[in-house]
């Protein structure tokens, strides 16, 4: 059995090779969609003067790329006084990318918008918050947490989300499809507007996306992350370890 899987390969292919030795399958990677960073004409529409910020939150490391390429762009140094505030660690250690890290002032959370609400606390509230995010989030719950702590913040779009075209692909060749974000649907529905599930079965690996497949009313066979499921590659295991 054929598993398509919707991003691009993963550097390190142990567990999938491990799973394909282990049950006979065929693992193929396909992003269906690409992160790209807005265009300056596009930052600039949203009417942002990058001097006016004195912190900036992130949540991933393509918005932390984003932006110091949009700096670099609209030729703006960025202070070392500069405060960086991360979901997570592992997004905040790829600051070092573009800042000396042990120099700066970076903090980071648990993943939840609580958990940078609390890094920031009484002493940080006097900073003007630049919040960066995706075209496609909902950043609903850290602007209301924002907003409820008092602190002065603006939400900016750094990075969208770019549909593929996965027309080239014949879905008839594969028993399972495995998804990570809702904007693999989408792409999913734009290369192929009449899809019907059928027999072909759907891992789902990301809260996000299990939402939207089931509102879609696609069955999703397995879902992930879960206590026993903290990869997409065990996700994969669990399902053939049960039929």
């Amino acid at each position: 059995m054929k598993i398509l899987i919707s991003q691009k390969p993963p550097t390190n292919r142990n567990a999938y090779n491990t799973l394909e030795e282990k049950y006979g399958i065929t693992l193929d990677f396909k992003p269906f969609f690409i992160i790209e960073p807005v265009t300056v004409k596009e930052f600039r529409s949203q009417r942002i003067n990058l001097p006016d910020y004195t912190a900036i939150v992130f949540s991933s490391r393509h918005a932390i790329d984003a932006y110091f390429k949009m700096c670099e762009e609209m030729r703006f140094k960025v202070p070392e006084t500069m405060k960086y505030f991360c979901t997570t660690e592992l997004v905040a250690l790829y600051l070092q990318k573009h800042v000396v890290y042990r120099k700066r002032k970076i903090f980071f959370g648990d993943g939840t918008p609580q958990s940078v609400v609390a890094q920031i606390g009484p002493k940080h509230k006097g900073e003007k918050f630049l919040i960066t995010t995706s075209a496609e989030a909902n950043t609903g719950p850290i602007s209301t947490l924002f907003s409820d702590a008092g602190l002065d913040f603006t939400v900016s779009v750094l990075v969208k989300s770019v549909m593929q075209d996965l027309s080239g692909i014949n879905l008839a060749d594969y028993g399972v499809l495995v998804m990570y974000n809702p904007c693999d649907l989408k792409s999913l529905y734009a290369s192929f507007p009449d899809f019907q599930q059928g027999d072909l079965a759907i891992i789902s690996y990301g809260k996000g996306i299990a939402a939207a497949l089931k509102k879609e009313g696609l069955k999703v066979a397995v879902e992930g992350p879960s206590e026993e499921i903290q990869s997409a590659a065990k996700a994969i295991d669990v399902f053939f370890a049960n039929r």
